[in-house]
């Protein structure tokens, strides 16, 4: 009653060639070379058939690429009128090689979440199915990861709970498909080893006073971490509301907040803060950064002596001297201390307050003088 194609659906190697035919019901009254093939939509050319009876046309392909889509490539047999008499699906690909870059994340010690990439690029041409396996590394059963993701060359999978602390699992990735299969390498992990937190909750970025050159922030430790025995590492990241290019300051060590100085005056500041976990429960090892903190923005006052009044008899020397002397601090400050180390802010309010007061002093004297 009806065309048959064969082979039906066949597996193939890239670069393989194949003879497939369309054979006709004789009921139906057509001849084989009034019919015509189409491989994705495309009409191939009549030098490819061959009608080897009345019933019976050919076609030969030769060198295949890979499949243009993982469901297979549509090779149809069509009637004379472009009616689709019957068709096959060609999938053309390579047996997977080795998933590589296995790597794999803790938040808060709750879950894992590992990701890996294709070991090569010819499964990307018919569908391979990849299985992240897990098990206890001495005495557990293997388990199977069952919320798998995949984005562009990257796979990745989601294990919620019910995972062991202190002991190691082993882990790895299979990946199948018609032509074959291979394993990844094992990995060997300790949950505690891979942590990472929620980012820093709470960031808050606000003024020194009226230091026009400083802004503090605070943060408050990951929430989720409560009731891990832990220490962190800090980082901030600032830059200014027209720039894209961050500034890091590294060595905030374990405090929630931290002072940042030589800023420019009456400038707007992007402030974000991230976490590593540090010594969970006694593990030797550093966690994995958490992400950025949600950015936060906080302006420097304006500075009154950058724009001091026309009392001032030479407002641009005043101006210079004064960047000089920041300059000077500053250099002295990075030989003797560090980012946001509490002795070169308590020296430098201390220096500021002196600089400050002299001014004051200086611009009163002139005020008084020309009143």
């Amino acid at each position: 009653s009806h065309t048959v194609v064969s082979p039906q659906d066949p597996v193939m190697y890239i670069g393989s060639s194949l003879t497939a035919t369309c054979t006709l019901n004789p009921e139906f009254g057509l001849h084989a070379s009034t019919l015509y093939w189409t491989l994705n939509g495309m009409r191939l050319p009549s030098s490819t058939y061959g009608v080897v009876s009345s019933e019976i046309l050919s076609v030969s392909l030769h060198n295949l690429n890979g499949s243009q889509q993982q469901s297979g490539d549509n090779l149809v047999c069509h009637g004379a009128d472009g009616h689709v008499l019957g068709g096959s699906c060609l999938y053309v690909g390579m047996p997977p090689e080795k998933p590589v870059n296995l790597t794999c994340w803790s938040r808060n010690t709750k879950d894992l979440s590992c990701r890996w990439r294709p070991g090569g690029p010819g499964e990307t041409h018919i569908r391979t199915k990849y299985a992240l396996k897990y098990k206890l590394r001495w005495y557990g059963k293997e388990k199977e990861c069952e919320n798998y993701s995949s984005g562009k060359q990257r796979h990745s999978c989601y294990i919620p709970r019910n995972l062991a602390l202190f002991t190691p699992y082993e882990i790895w990735v299979e990946a199948t498909n018609q032509l074959g299969s291979a394993t990844s390498d094992i990995t060997t992990l300790d949950i505690l080893d891979v942590v990472t937190t929620d980012p820093p909750a709470n960031v808050q970025v606000s003024r020194v006073g009226d230091l026009d050159d400083q802004l503090i922030v605070r943060w408050a430790s990951p929430p989720e971490l409560k009731d891990i025995l832990f220490q962190a590492k800090y980082q901030i990241r600032y830059r200014l509301e027209d720039s894209t290019e961050w500034k890091v300051v590294d060595d905030v060590s374990n405090q929630t907040s931290c002072r940042l100085a030589g800023l420019q005056p009456g400038t707007v500041y992007f402030v974000q803060v991230r976490c590593n976990p540090v010594g969970i429960y006694g593990s030797r090892k550093a966690g994995i950064w958490s992400d950025w903190s949600h950015p936060t923005a906080a302006s420097t006052p304006s500075s009154e002596r950058l724009q001091s009044g026309s009392c001032d008899p030479k407002p641009s020397e005043q101006n210079s001297t004064l960047r000089r002397e920041l300059k000077q601090f500053f250099g002295w400050v990075r030989k003797h201390a560090y980012g946001c180390s509490g002795m070169s802010i308590k020296l430098y309010d201390q220096w500021r307050v002196w600089l400050q007061k002299s001014h004051r002093t200086r611009n009163q004297i002139l005020q008084d003088d020309n009143s």
